[in-house]
């Protein structure tokens, strides 16, 4: 063990690591969650007799298969945080999008749908999720660069520089 108590062997996860853990956890379920609730208002629209005219239940189909690729993107890439902000904005997007929708009438619109409520509460956590995961994540340049397999550069020397000269 070391002087502050964590094992030296690398079998205890850091707090950052933990932390990460949770979050990209908490993101997934969120996403998962929005794009759950898009396809089940959007479902029944589709298959039933509503107005041709709304483009609300196409919408809602092609946003819940987007936001099922991001939170799977999520769950099995590594730290982007080109990908954490597409998933914070998309989810940010969604709850832009209902209160642009429905205006001033937004509050009453959520408290008559309780598919809403899940929907707009899982988006809520997600956007937080997605920007603390995005807070975490080293600059995408350090990953793409871990992948290949070098050490990123600390300094700002061209290739053909050494690091004492």
């Amino acid at each position: 063990m070391g002087e502050d108590g964590s094992r030296t062997d690398g079998t205890e996860r850091s707090a950052g690591s933990t932390r990460k853990r949770v979050l990209r956890v908490m993101a997934v379920q969120a996403a998962a969650t929005s794009a759950a609730a898009h396809l089940l208002w959007a479902w029944p629209r589709l298959a039933g007799a509503s107005d041709p005219a709304d483009p609300r239940p196409y919408v809602f189909v092609l946003a819940a298969v987007f936001t099922a690729v991001v939170a799977a993107a999520t769950l099995r890439a590594d730290e982007y945080r080109r990908l954490y902000a597409l998933g914070a904005g998309t989810l940010a997007t969604y709850l832009v999008g209902y209160v642009g929708w429905h205006g001033g009438t937004t509050v009453a619109a959520l408290a008559a749908d309780p598919l809403a409520i899940v929907g707009k509460a899982a988006e809520v956590v997600g956007v937080l999720a997605f920007v603390g995961l995005y807070r975490l994540a080293p600059p995408t340049s350090v990953v793409v660069a871990r992948q290949a397999g070098d050490e990123p550069r600390r300094n700002e020397s061209g290739p053909n520089e050494s690091e004492n000269g």
